[in-house]
């Protein structure tokens, strides 16, 4: 059983909500991120996302678009994200750890030898926005060979038969995007989010985890009613960079603990 599979059985056996926060790798300094990934599991992460900066970044609103701008500015490439997932492992081999970006970085790099050294790196799953569910059975292949999940993407707009094949074909766990958009970019209606996560749920045979919009304690909590789990992206990498880059990691673990006591209290 892999990492990430073992993480969300045990979820499952407590009666837990799953909590993933999402950093861009590089922002707000290129020493912060590791610091910061030790700090979030501290404060009580379940799973890392850690976004691959991309220079065109579709999905995203502007507060990941410019740490993406940023991290890239300081040369914070696929191998540097492979290089801090490989410093993260030397002191926790236990919390999985997954890479969301797009497909262009990966191209590049070549879709086998990214499977072969995000594998070696210690990535347990991988995120590809821009990958439709119709081409990703050879990415889904090269992952699956090694260990690594490729996690599916869907949303309020995703058609039922669309819906239907992602919820076969999911690995790890199903992200389902609260709303049609950009991250950070729309007040999250939680009821309207729960009557579509319960449609997809009675379908998904892996967990369900919801993202974009989530803010803080209370919108975590709201949305975990209905979710497996929850993710938060654009309020965190916002509450990082408001740090001194030497801060960063405090800061994350600061912004995360009230999230996950209120997760807590969800589970019970």
């Amino acid at each position: 059983m892999t990492r990430l599979n073992q993480r969300l059985d045990a979820l499952r056996a407590a009666g837990r909500k799953g909590l993933v926060p999402f950093i861009t790798a590089g922002d707000p300094a290129l020493a912060a991120t590791v610091p910061a990934m030790h700090a979030l599991v501290q404060a009580g992460a379940d799973v890392i996302e850690l976004g691959v900066p991309f220079s065109d970044p579709m999905a995203d609103g502007p507060v990941i678009q410019r740490s993406s701008e940023r991290a890239l500015a300081r040369g914070a490439g696929l191998r540097y994200v492979l290089d801090c997932v490989r410093d993260f492992r030397a002191c926790d081999a236990a919390t999985p750890v997954v890479l969301m970006g797009y497909l262009n970085p990966i191209e590049i790099h070549g879709m086998d030898a990214f499977a072969a050294d995000a594998a070696e790196a210690g990535v347990d799953g991988v995120l590809l926005v821009d990958l439709p569910p119709e081409e990703a059975g050879a990415y889904r292949r090269a992952l699956s060979e090694r260990g690594v999940a490729l996690i599916s993407l869907a949303a309020p707009t995703t058609p039922a038969e669309r819906m239907a094949r992602l919820c076969e074909q999911a690995q790890g766990y199903l992200y389902y995007v609260s709303y049609a958009g950009v991250t950070g970019a729309a007040q999250l209606d939680a009821a309207d989010v729960g009557q579509h996560l319960r449609e997809v749920q009675s379908q998904a045979r892996v967990p369900v985890f919801a993202g974009f919009g989530i803010r803080d304690a209370d919108s975590a909590a709201a949305v975990a009613l209905h979710a497996d789990g929850v993710v938060v992206g654009s309020a965190l990498v916002s509450a990082m960079n408001a740090a001194d880059p030497a801060t960063a990691a405090v800061q994350a673990g600061n912004f995360l603990r009230p999230l996950r006591a209120a997760l807590d209290g969800v589970g019970r």
